[in-house]
């Protein structure tokens, strides 16, 4: 006979395979045709473990013979431009590492990797964490010098700016922010009081806007001020926001046939269809009599405007906007803004005063040409973005520095997802699960298909974070890479992303009982268990100091997170991005510090495919004799209740021992209560095993694993698996209950 696998989906080895045991004596030309085996796609042919070439299919194979065809995927371009056998072989699990500096095992041909243990020297001491990587990047993200600071996380830099070159902020969750200038803020007089002018980018999407403020006062404290919420695609409909402001127009005094400028007011290739002239009498207009009262005065000039293209030249001649006057015995200083309307195009403006200025010591004769705006026309459109227009009015209440200094408490509005309904509409929330789901959907994230997408993980640990009260609320204002927010946001809820066969995958640092593989001495090569004991040092931290952007404050706090035994002497500092609850720090701060206390022994073993079994994070159990891991080996022989076995075992006098089973699959059945047979290489079951035993010589025996409860195994977490040719190499670190208390 021959055993026959095709694997129709190598991304997916378990799910797309199939299996028979067909008749000998048979070619492989045979098998092709009878099992009909599509040549269509390129497929390799595996005799024994080593690839067959076509010409070579007539040969007879022999009995017990092991034949597997591996359909590959096509490359681009329908397979003319890519090597589809390279895509497999670069199929890789990718462990984000970014704050520990610890190795990514995503080596050619691998196709899981894994993070080895990475010690990070972090404030006050050594810290280790060696499933979940240890954070540490500061609170504002910051990747390049070259980028501004954050406005949110930088007490310096609070404030309203226009971060030119930066990228537009995403903000998840609930969260306080400085709101960036969408356009110029600009100023005009009406009734010579002066009015501001802001547009804000609250960020990308959509938020539910909780709070307006002007540093700590609500926006409502301020009669003077009004304001517009405008939703992705709405429009501002309180001013024009498109305006620029000439630099070179800045207080110039207006003489008599003395002429201002000229100056360019607008842009090269922009067009503008209006002027703005503001005007200044700052010692006001008026003449004092002898009296003491105060006499009419009147000051009168001229302002001009010429086309010009965009190298600068004149297109025509000077045409007059405007010849004005003012006639005023006011004493105090008065502002005005003069509007014109002007054909379509690009301008450069001069002012001159008409008349001589009175020099009198009497005479309140001055004016200055305070600053020219042009209004722009263009297409307004933001793109997908929230935006906040303020029409302030200059009072005692306002000040120039306060009027940038509006803050905003938002909640993000993200679709959520249901394995029954699928997407709903944005709604405000703060999970884990939406941020990262947005971060790879998303036009400013990774742009991914849910289909790359493990959303049933996401939608199971999303009921998880929302049961402990796990939330992210940050602000990414700052350019950096999908993989590190995605790492960041994850680490928040004790998670990391991986890709394992082109999907997103997600997994949680959480208690598991059940092990999915089981290994032993009969399926571990020989000689290739390995144990690295990370051992304590004088420098080892033993509580953690977590920074976190309270809610409270909206300022950067702390919390010490430590166990029973633990002292202040050693205490590693780390910023946990996107943490606003002191719970949530003080529970992220004390797993952290266990994980550095109790997780400090690692486990490298090379196995067969069934390596490939476990994914990251998975439990998997070990058995091994040299460790004093329980007794292994093979189950020769059943009868009824009782189990021959390959080894013989030792029962300890007043213990309950225990056996498991490995399944086909890989996977654990039991452990079963066990008691000795006739011989120390037979034990009875206490009761029937829900797995089908294999004892002959036609497949693989089934692989035992004996001990008394704490000892008949060790349980260990997954962190690594790397395919090497036909073995599999696994690391993984012994897990230890505690660090889950």
């Amino acid at each position: 006979m021959v055993y026959f696998n095709i694997l129709t989906n190598p991304f997916n080895p378990n799910k797309g395979r199939i299996s028979k045991v067909l008749p000998g004596k048979q070619t492989v030309w045979q098998i092709v045709k009878e099992q009909k085996i599509d040549l269509t796609r390129p497929t390799v042919c595996l005799v024994d473990g080593v690839a067959k070439l076509r010409k070579d299919w007539n040969c007879i194979l022999h009995q017990k013979a092991v034949i597997s065809f591996v359909a590959l995927p096509l490359g681009g371009g329908g397979g003319k431009s890519s090597n589809p056998l390279q895509i497999v072989l670069t199929v890789a699990l990718i462990v984000a590492t970014v704050y520990t500096g610890g190795a990514v095992g995503a080596a050619y041909g691998a196709v899981w990797g894994g993070v080895a243990a990475a010690a990070v020297s972090v404030g006050g001491g050594i810290l280790i964490n060696t499933f979940v990587p240890t954070p540490k990047a500061s609170l504002n993200g910051m990747t390049t010098s070259s980028l501004t600071q954050s406005p949110t996380y930088s007490l310096q830099a609070q404030g309203n700016q226009a971060r030119l070159g930066n990228p537009i902020p995403v903000i998840y969750g609930r969260h306080l922010i400085y709101p960036d200038f969408a356009s110029q803020p600009y100023y005009k007089y009406i009734d010579n009081e002066q009015f501001v002018y802001q547009l804000h980018c609250l960020g990308q999407g959509e938020y539910n806007v909780e709070q307006i403020r002007i540093e700590d006062t609500p926006i409502s404290s301020f009669e003077e001020i009004t304001y517009q919420i405008i939703q992705p695609g709405g429009k501002n409909t309180l001013f024009e926001e498109d305006v620029v402001t000439s630099n070179e127009v800045a207080g110039q005094e207006l003489l008599k046939d003395t002429i201002c400028g000229p100056f360019v007011l607008n842009p090269t290739e922009s067009v503008i269809n209006k002027i703005e002239i503001d005007v200044a009498f700052q010692r006001g207009c008026y003449y004092a009599n002898d009296n003491g009262t105060m006499a009419n005065k009147t000051i009168q000039w001229r302002i001009d405007a010429r086309l010009i293209d965009d190298e600068d030249k004149a297109l025509g001649d000077w045409v007059t906007l405007g010849t004005e006057s003012i006639t005023s015995n006011n004493h105090n200083a008065m502002y005005k803004t003069y509007t014109y309307s002007v054909t379509t195009g690009r301008y450069e403006v001069r002012a001159t005063r008409l008349d001589a200025k009175d020099t009198s010591s009497r005479a309140g004769h001055e004016i200055r040409w305070g600053s020219a705006k042009g209004y722009i026309v263009s297409d307004k459109d933001y793109g997908n973005v929230t935006l906040l227009a303020i029409t302030m009015r200059a009072t005692d209440n306002l000040s120039q520095r306060s009027s940038r200094m509006v803050n905003c408490i938002v909640t993000r509005k993200l679709p959520t997802w249901s394995p029954t309904s699928g997407w709903s509409s944005p709604v405000a929330t703060r999970s884990v699960a939406w941020v990262l789901a947005d971060i790879l959907r998303a036009s400013y994230g990774a742009g991914l298909a849910d289909k790359s997408i493990d959303m049933q993980a996401l939608y199971n640990l999303d009921q998880t974070w929302n049961s402990r009260g796990d939330t992210f609320n940050g602000v990414f204002d700052s350019k950096l890479t999908v993989y590190e927010a995605l790492s960041r946001t994850a680490r928040v809820g004790r998670a990391i992303p991986f890709i394992q066969g082109g999907i997103v995958r997600f997994v949680r640092d959480e208690p598991k009982n059940i092990p999915v593989a089981l290994f032993g001495p009969r399926n571990i090569v020989k000689n290739s268990l390995s144990i690295q004991y990370v051992m304590p040092s004088e420098d080892t931290a033993d509580s953690v100091c977590v920074q976190y952007f309270s809610e409270k404050t909206w300022k950067t706090s702390e919390i010490v997170g430590s166990f029973d035994g633990s002292t202040s002497d050693k205490t590693a500092t780390v910023e946990l991005f996107g943490c606003t609850n002191k719970d949530q720090a003080l529970r992220e701060a004390t797993y952290m510090a266990l994980a550095n206390r109790y997780r400090r022994r690692i486990v490298n073993f090379t196995t067969e495919l069934e390596g490939l079994v476990p994914s990251y994070g998975d439990l998997i159990a070990i058995t091994h004799d040299m460790a004093k891991w329980g007794q292994g080996g093979e189950v020769t022989e059943k009868s009824g209740l009782t189990l021959s076995l390959s080894e013989p075992v030792k029962f300890e006098e007043g213990q309950t021992h225990y056996l498991a089973l490995r399944k086909k699959n890989g996977s654990l059945s039991g452990p079963y209560v066990v008691t000795p047979g006739a011989l120390t290489t037979e034990v009875i079951l206490s009761e029937e095993p829900d797995i089908d035993i294999l004892t002959g010589t036609d497949a693989e025996r089934t692989h035992f694993a004996f001990g008394t409860a704490d000892k008949w195994s060790v349980l260990a977490r997954v962190t690594g698996i790397h395919p090497r040719s036909t073995k599999v190499e696994i690391t993984a670190v012994i897990e230890d209950s505690r660090v889950h208390q």
